[in-house]
């Protein structure tokens, strides 16, 4: 068994240091149970040192010149030789223990995707409230969150990947599509929470409540179509980090 680790970047000099090296020890697992890994890194045309700090980590670089999220995982994809592929974000920490029950999952033979519930370090009550109406939801519909994914490479190839018409959720889009394949093949998408995925609470921390929460707002009255534009996505495209 061979396992790709992708991670989509675009300017993170500054988190993606402690996020290589929490992935590196997380991988830890793979190698107790035999299996192969590869680290990948996707630089999203980065105009910081991003590239060279994946390098000195010991990541396989590729370059993807547009700046969208689905083509950087898409990209990283295509470059992957592993059996099955995980998708994490560049400003998360996984632990081994996290990697080790996606192991077992995969292991068990009926899954052919899956996520995790999220969690942040010490978060402001608003911010721990939505993300656990977040995990809810995400176990409820088994939706993976955009940080943390895995699936088999068959699948994903299968299923086109992810969706270059969109800039924000397209990791929802994506796992709408996999859960018919999975129903087609009888088969499984799971939702691990016994290990939450430590992830970072940036965007509440650089734009706020009220800015967020207009966006959401947006994006219900115009039915999605602000996920089509880069603009309306400027969270995860203006640069701030």
């Amino acid at each position: 068994m061979k396992i790709s680790v992708v991670v989509p970047a675009f300017n993170e000099e500054r988190l993606l240091p402690g996020s290589l090296r929490s992935i590196r020890a997380a991988m830890e697992a793979f190698d107790r149970r035999g299996w192969t890994s590869e680290l990948i890194v996707c630089d999203n045309n980065s105009t910081d040192r991003t590239a060279a700090i994946a390098q000195e980590a010991g990541a396989h670089v590729v370059f993807e010149p547009v700046n969208q999220i689905s083509r950087a995982r898409n990209t990283g994809a295509a470059g992957a030789g592993g059996d099955w592929i995980f998708f994490l974000d560049a400003d998360s920490h996984p632990t081994a223990k996290l990697f080790s029950e996606a192991a077992d999952a995969i292991g068990a033979g009926r899954c052919v995707a899956g996520g995790s519930t999220v969690a942040y370090a010490n978060p402001p009550r608003g911010a721990a409230l939505a993300v656990g109406m977040w995990n809810v939801l995400s176990r409820i519909t088994r939706w993976a969150a955009g940080s943390f994914m895995f699936c088999e490479a068959a699948a994903f190839r299968e299923t086109g990947g992810f969706s270059e018409k969109l800039y924000a959720s397209e990791e929802i889009d994506f796992f709408r599509r996999l859960k018919r394949m999975a129903r087609r093949d009888r088969r499984t998408i799971v939702i691990l929470h016994r290990h939450p995925l430590l992830t970072s609470d940036r965007k509440l921390r650089l734009y706020g409540w009220r800015e967020l929460s207009r966006f959401a707002l947006k994006t219900i009255v115009s039915r999605g179509k602000t996920l089509r534009s880069r603009q309306d996505c400027f969270a995860w495209y203006d640069g701030k980090r």
